[in-house]
């Protein structure tokens, strides 16, 4: 099969489901949940919280001693768990998030956002959305061959895919496991098209893949840019790329044909909405082609997750930043109406709706996103092809 961006595609062997994850992981593999929960009141390096809210479907919860001096708590490692689902591809029937299927390598991410929307959904696991989302992180092996197996059922109407709609794709064990490249691989050969969401640098590493995609009309990238300031993203973010990292990543991106985008998201209000003007016009100059934005959204346990950062981080702008989201939000923290969720309310999301829209101009970037198509996609016959390369 030809390849785009003028390189060849890797192979990689299927390797058995524990043990390609069990050498990714080294010593911070644990074949079960853990017990161990870190306490609060301080922050770990490298960590978006240093706690653990109660999970709001658990009638227990951990409760640390108080005479349990902080200063003997330790950051926690990474645990990398196995994810025994049997399907990949989820529907989803949302009206507001602009997409309808969707695939997730990954469940919890180890980026450590601290306002991540999606730390929630680790409570149906069993565990907290607070560090445990950032330290316990179920791996779908299985997800290529769940996939490929999903894509040739006759029932499979060729959609567009997003990857991920939940957690990033890219997130730094993906280096390793290259679960997400697997996937792609399996797109390629159906020709079923694929928007990518991400944070991470290493999306490049997949520019093959993503071209010979994208010359089908069959691929585009979104990368994410919260802030362009250094020092904010490394305690608000701390384990995504440098903000400069991901400029970079649309530039090879569009170099390569692959259509670009960036999507200040989340927009935190009174923290960096001034920043939006400067990162449409950074990410233009990168070549990026579209763009996009969505404002704070601080589901359930990620209130008091944020509450407690900005106390920790940055104590003088705590109520600025906490009465511009009750603005947006009819005086709440989160409004998960349709609707609203996803832009806010008001006269400030007014304002920052049209702050978006004369940047946008400015920047060049007021056009439509890539309409992607399915009309190549394909159902490889014949001898089934080795989608994952052989083992040595």
């Amino acid at each position: 099969m030809k390849s785009g961006a003028g390189s060849k595609r890797r192979k990689h062997s299927r390797g058995g489901g524990r043990s390609r994850l069990a050498a990714a992981a080294g010593n911070a593999l644990e074949w079960g949940p853990s017990m161990e929960t870190p306490g609060t009141g301080k922050s770990w390096r490298g960590r978006g919280t240093a706690e653990n809210p109660p999970n709001r479907f658990e009638h227990a919860h951990f409760s640390p001693d108080p005479e349990w001096a902080a200063t003997e708590q330790t950051a926690p490692e990474t645990r990398f768990l196995p994810d025994h689902s049997r399907s990949i591809i989820t529907r989803n029937d949302s009206p507001d998030v602009g997409f309808e299927y969707s695939l997730n390598p990954y469940r919890g991410c180890e980026h450590g956002c601290v306002y991540c929307y999606a730390r929630p959904t680790h409570e149906y696991l069993g565990f907290s959305s607070g560090v445990d989302f950032e330290t316990r992180i179920m791996v779908k092996e299985r997800a290529p061959e769940l996939l490929q197996a999903e894509l040739g059922k006759r029932s499979w109407e060729p959609h567009v895919l997003v990857m991920s709609g939940v957690t990033d794709p890219y997130q730094p064990v993906e280096r390793k496991l290259e679960i997400t490249r697997r996937c792609l691989g399996v797109l390629a050969e159906f020709r079923n098209p694929v928007a990518v969401i991400t944070k991470n640098h290493l999306v490049t590493r997949d520019l093959d893949v993503l071209g010979e995609l994208a010359a089908h009309r069959g691929a585009a990238v979104f990368v994410s840019v919260t802030t362009l300031d250094k020092s904010l993203a490394r305690v608000m973010e701390p384990r995504t790329a440098h903000p400069d990292f991901r400029l970079e990543a649309i530039r090879q991106l569009a170099a390569a044909g692959i259509p670009a985008g960036v999507m200040a998201a989340p927009v935190v209000p009174g923290l960096t909405d001034h920043e939006v003007p400067a990162i449409l016009e950074a990410a233009a100059a990168a070549g990026a082609s579209f763009a996009g934005y969505t404002v704070l959204r601080v589901p359930h346990g990620v209130a008091s997750l944020f509450e407690a950062w900005l106390e920790t981080h940055f104590p003088t702008k705590k109520h600025r930043v906490l009465s511009r989201l009750k603005a947006m939000r009819g005086g709440r923290l989160n409004d998960a109406r349709f609707g609203s969720r996803m832009r806010g309310e008001g006269i400030y999301a007014q304002q920052l709706a049209q702050l978006f829209r004369v940047a946008r101009r400015r920047a060049g970037l007021d056009r439509p996103g890539p309409e992607l198509s399915t009309e190549a996609f394909r159902r490889p016959g014949g001898t089934q092809l080795d989608l994952f390369g052989s083992e040595s």
